[in-house]
């Protein structure tokens, strides 16, 4: 088998993992290279997630790598022999990486975990809305490309019900009208309409709040298999960033909970959704 052109983040993701385990071992490359019979160059393909790794070959590194967490290696196994040909795949060459790793990282997610302060959260966009903010790019996209991209937003919605979902969201991306006023009107109907739902649940951070200072603490928070395999997403100057060391992923557990903690439960949340819809 070839190398891959373009690994996906959960290619690299496994590979990241293995590359852990054999660090946390104390071996070079060479020394694992050796285990399989293969040269250390290919040991480091597997690690960056250009080449696969069999079932077999994976236990045997992890047993020399003195791996004895079973549910992580099971884990790391799925990961290595999983064949399905996600949804997502029509859209490549069509949408930029990113696109694609998003919705495979919400497709295999436990739960997923966001904090946003200037948009409503990708899973509970309208059409319109979703429409508003990609034809708001500079250089302006093509339309056929921003109804791609909505189309794209629109699926990543339907692929992730039932996965249970909870968004903290500032009254600041509430209130921003990304489209006109009939928009705005519908998207807070769509954030009402989706909190309903069992496995979704909206908490709000209102303005007049005192003492909060988290206006930097944006996130998307896929949980993984394990606990270990859990990873965080955070927009940058260059495109999204997937965030897996696991001291990172510690802190961004506990700045959720931090988040989370001071805002307005479900129920008075979905109140103050109400109120600002009758003030549009």
């Amino acid at each position: 088998m070839g190398l891959r052109r373009e690994p996906t983040a959960r290619q690299m993701r496994l590979g990241a993992e293995l590359r852990r385990l054999r660090d946390a071992a104390g071996l070079k490359a060479r020394e694992a290279a050796e285990l399989l019979g293969v040269s250390s160059v290919q040991i480091s393909q597997i690690e960056a997630g250009l080449a696969g790794v069999s079932e077999t070959r994976l236990r045997r590194l992890a047993a020399h790598y003195l791996c004895t967490d079973e549910e992580l290696l099971s884990a790391l196994v799925a990961m290595a022999t999983e064949r399905t040909h996600g949804w997502w795949e029509d859209y490549r060459w069509l949408l930029t990486k990113p696109f694609l790793d998003l919705a495979e990282l919400e497709h295999h997610a436990a739960f997923l975990r966001e904090v946003q302060f200037l948009f409503v959260p990708g899973p509970l966009q309208t059409e319109g809305y979703a429409r508003a903010v990609f034809g708001y790019r500079v250089p302006e996209l093509p339309r056929e490309e921003v109804e791609l991209r909505v189309r794209h937003r629109m699926q990543r919605q339907a692929a992730i019900v039932g996965t249970p979902y909870e968004a903290v969201i500032h009254e600041g991306a509430l209130r921003i009208m990304v489209g006109d006023r009939a928009a705005s009107r519908a998207q807070l109907a769509a954030v009402l309409e989706r909190s309903e739902a069992e496995h979704v649940t909206v908490r709000v951070i209102p303005f007049h709040l005192e003492g909060f200072a988290g206006a930097a603490s944006a996130m998307t928070y896929a949980g993984g298999a394990v606990p270990k395999l859990d990873t965080v997403v955070r927009d940058g100057p260059h495109g999204a960033a997937f965030i897996d060391s696991e001291a990172q992923l510690g802190a961004f557990r506990t700045l959720f909970h931090k988040v989370e903690s001071v805002s307005l439960d479900p129920e008075r949340s979905r109140d103050f959704i109400h109120k600002l819809a009758k003030e549009l």
